[in-house]
């Protein structure tokens, strides 16, 4: 991609500003982590951002004030400036979804690029070495993006490793397979089953919002979440992966695991 830097030149850049995107999840943390450890001449430089839609889970608000007083720098929250129901309206009570990602257009991407202006900038993405995407959440001109994992070479368990021996694993993946607003659609069953049964209230809230969009569209095609979850609980499906052994961390399950695949996902809210 033309907007593609390398770790030398943006190193040696002194012009740009630099900049690294926390959306909650593990691969960001670790990166800003291993930015701070291996790069503390960029990690110096660098401005953490994370964008908040006032739809977050409280794990992951947790998660940034352990990451801030690790990295020792302030995380600046971004913000629209007004509520997903106000965006909503604005979409005519359309929910978002997979084709129409409104959400993360206004509520994440826009205050980013209102947050970095018309400044050359350096954004540091974390995309690994062992995935076969390229991702980019801007497509303004004067961002530049650079991908220390993959320049590296650093894979998923690279990232656990970096996690589990600074700041821990973010509590939301006993249940949840990424990060993002607690209502995202990109969840699975099992993982809508996680929010109602971690947080009933959230699960009741994306009901009332679903119950109110427009021409009786839903989270998940096809089915209400009362319909979705009510099928997960009859499947007994988990959202903690079963266990042979009780005496199993939910860590240790998690890295070993399958990752779920994310390339469809928005990487500003699940990276």
């Amino acid at each position: 991609m033309s907007n593609k830097i390398g770790m030398a030149d943006a190193t040696s850049n002194t012009s740009a500003r630099h900049v690294l995107g926390l959306s909650g999840g593990k691969d960001s943390a670790a990166l800003a982590i291993y930015l701070k450890d291996n790069y503390p001449e960029i990690h110096a430089k660098t401005e953490y951002f994370f964008s908040d839609t006032g739809a977050e889970l409280k794990e992951v608000y947790d998660f940034l004030d352990k990451m801030e007083a690790y990295l020792g720098k302030e995380i600046v929250r971004l913000s629209s400036g007004r509520t997903f129901e106000h965006w909503l309206k604005i979409h005519n009570d359309y929910l978002p979804s997979p084709r129409a990602r409104w959400c993360t257009i206004m509520m994440k991407i826009k205050p980013f690029e209102k947050y970095v202006g018309d400044d050359e900038v350096i954004s540091y993405i974390g995309i690994r070495a062992d995935e076969n995407r390229e991702g980019y959440i801007s497509k303004k001109e004067n961002i530049k993006a650079a991908f220390p994992f993959v320049e590296d070479g650093l894979v998923r368990d690279d990232v656990f490793n970096i996690l589990e021996s600074s700041v821990g694993i973010p509590e939301y993946y006993k249940w949840r397979s990424r990060s993002g607003c607690y209502f995202c659609f990109f969840q699975q069953k099992k993982e809508w089953l996680g929010l109602k049964q971690n947080h009933p209230e959230l699960f009741a809230q994306a009901v009332a919002i679903e119950k109110e969009s427009g021409d009786g569209y839903t989270w998940v095609q096809g089915k209400t979440l009362e319909e979705l979850v009510a099928q997960a609980e009859v499947d007994g499906l988990n959202p903690v992966q079963s266990r042979k052994e009780v005496t199993i961390r939910w860590q240790d399950e998690l890295r070993n695991s399958e990752e779920e695949s994310s390339d469809s996902s928005c990487l500003i809210c699940t990276l």
